[in-house]
């Protein structure tokens, strides 16, 4: 029997904000350095002063982020089964359920890219790249970075949440930011040295590829050397297939697969609404705009999924004081980081938006007003989500499912059409924060009345040894 005494530890003896910190702040910090490197490409295209290069990549996020919807399938759905079998003491369950995830992971993306790249030109012009200059980036960029890169990418993110699983979360961050890292550094490199002007797009594509697709090897390895120790196992099998393993990844982490799936297609929306005023302008902005108003989101992020196993095996090991107290010092320092990114917004908007555009002053000004609108909802956001993935984390997927769905596509989608007629162009942009705030209203409800119905005491000592 392997020993895994040293990656239990922290779940079960740690102080509460010992343990929360250790296991989100490598998680948050790989997060913030991924923002940082989507925003990388951003910002190295807009030194080339060509409006319809940024706006080519802004529209291109939907479709590259759907290949973390992928990952949030089976990562955040396999690591939380994976915590919960810990929790029990089920290591062959475990073992078997990371299997699953992996395969499952590689088989969805191949898909995914096959079809991306069969559709390829009806894809870009539905995410709102219907504009010739735009379009022809547009392609390049989705080319390298989705039917190319689309399985290192899927597996880089999903390995975090494996490794992450059992309480490696400083290797997890590690892993993550070292794509990251690796991005920022390789951009430069190939949009103005190696490929000739005019390449830049294509240039940033095949940096983000390549990044991730070492960071991928880098977990590979990691989960090698560390086999005789680790409950992660990659080999296929068809055990994984048994004991409800596929129905309780899935269910788990379809929660995150939708949220993070119509986070895209309500972004899609809202490119496609800003494309038919036919104001390049106002694209532009509201691309770097929600880049900008990533960094909030980034950061509570890392710290849900930084503090998922903890509150999983908790959970699943019957010391609910132990998982309700990480759920609400967790939840208080997402929504503190939200509210002071919030505040930095309101007051250097125009200098965050400036970064990216100050070449076109129109642009600038779209963007600055939109990162103001778009900022007011983050602290809600930050509480909802936070809950959303407590839910994933104890395997309640209905009530995550809700959630998630309420947050992007049910409200935001319909407000937007609607705000749109009150608020000419502005009104679109006002349906986030304003849905926002509707799902953190539900989720604090759903959150109550669920931890009031559990029993309060800890589990005997004797039933806790490892």
């Amino acid at each position: 029997m392997r020993d895994h005494a040293a990656e239990t530890h922290i779940f079960e003896h740690s102080s509460i904000l010992t343990a929360v910190l250790k296991l989100a702040i490598p998680t948050v910090i790989s997060q913030i350095i991924l923002v940082v490197y989507n925003m990388a490409d951003t910002y190295f295209i807009s030194l080339t002063d060509n409006t319809p290069m940024i706006t080519a990549v802004t529209v291109c996020m939907p479709a590259f982020m759907f290949l973390s919807a992928i990952s949030n399938l089976f990562g955040v759905g396999g690591a939380s089964v994976i915590a919960r079998a810990l929790g029990s003491r089920d290591i062959r369950k475990a073992r078997r359920a990371a299997s699953f995830a992996f395969w499952g992971c590689v088989a969805l993306t191949l898909v995914y890219s096959l079809g991306a790249w069969a559709l390829m030109d009806g894809f870009v012009d539905t995410l709102g790249g219907s504009i010739p200059q735009v379009h022809e980036n547009a392609r390049s960029y989705l080319m390298v970075t989705v039917v190319i890169g689309g399985v290192a990418t899927s597996l880089n993110a999903l390995l975090g949440h494996l490794v992450r699983s059992e309480g490696r979360s400083m290797h997890a961050g590690f892993g993550i930011a070292l794509g990251g890292v690796l991005n920022i550094v390789l951009d430069p490199l190939f949009m103005f040295v190696i490929l000739e002007p005019g390449n830049e797009v294509l240039g940033a594509g095949i940096a983000t590829s390549l990044s991730n697709l070492i960071a991928t090897c880098y977990f590979l390895t990691l989960i090698f050397r560390h086999r005789q120790k680790s409950v992660l196992s990659l080999r296929p099998t068809s055990k994984g297939l048994r004991e409800g393993i596929p129905r309780d990844v899935l269910t788990t982490g379809l929660p995150a697969c939708l949220m993070t799936l119509c986070e895209n297609i309500s972004y899609a929306v809202l490119d496609n609404l800003m494309a038919a005023t036919r104001i390049l302008a106002c694209q532009a902005g509201i691309g770097v705009a929600k880049k900008v108003n990533m960094l909030a989101h980034c950061m509570v992020r890392g710290m849900a999924q930084g503090v998922l196993p903890l509150i999983g095996y908790n959970y699943s090991a019957g010391d609910h004081r132990r998982m309700k107290s990480a759920i609400i010092m967790s939840t208080s320092i997402s929504v503190g980081l939200a509210a002071l990114w919030m505040a930095a917004s309101l007051v250097f908007s125009r200098e965050l938006v400036g970064i990216f555009l100050e070449h076109d002053p129109e642009a600038l000004d779209y963007g600055a007003r939109f990162l103001r609108i778009l900022c007011v909802g983050g602290p809600f956001s930050a509480c909802a989500y936070a809950f959303i993935s407590f839910f994933q984390a104890t395997g309640e997927s209905v009530k995550s499912f809700v959630l998630a769905i309420l947050r992007k596509g049910v409200l935001d989608i319909p407000l937007m059409f609607l705000l749109l007629r009150l608020i000419p162009i502005y009104g679109i942009v006002w349906a986030t924060p304003i849905a926002d705030t509707a799902c953190c209203v539900a989720a604090v409800l759903l959150f109550t009345r669920f931890v009031a119905r559990l029993p309060h005491a800890a589990p005997a000592a004797s039933t806790r040894a490892v």
